[in-house]
């Protein structure tokens, strides 16, 4: 299986879609579906039933997940690519505008 090049924690942009341009911290990304859930981005309205965990019920604004293609990796405060290399035997992803290794 390969390696996401966006994970868990990234700061991402928005680079397509009616979110454009707006940056967030990604909560969840889904590799069999190639998603992520951006905070703050795509918010979606979900009516809920009341139930033993949300007593009252009603409506619930949360984030709905955006296809992996349309976010960037924010570096620097500019959107990059991301690549990996080997870091002698560790293979580390690294920006490829600046060459900077990200972790």
């Amino acid at each position: 299986m390969a390696t996401m090049k966006i994970k868990k924690g990234d700061l991402v942009k928005v680079i397509a879609g009616k979110d454009k341009d707006k940056e967030g911290k990604v909560i969840a990304v889904n590799m069999k579906k190639n998603t992520v859930l951006v905070e703050g981005v795509n918010m979606v309205t979900k009516h809920s039933k009341p139930s033993m965990a949300n007593q009252q019920g009603g409506i619930v604004h949360q984030e709905g997940p955006i296809d992996i293609s349309n976010v960037m990796y924010v570096h620097k405060g500019k959107a990059t690519r991301i690549g990996f290399k080997m870091d002698g035997d560790k293979k580390v992803r690294f920006a490829k505008s600046t060459g900077d290794v990200i972790d």
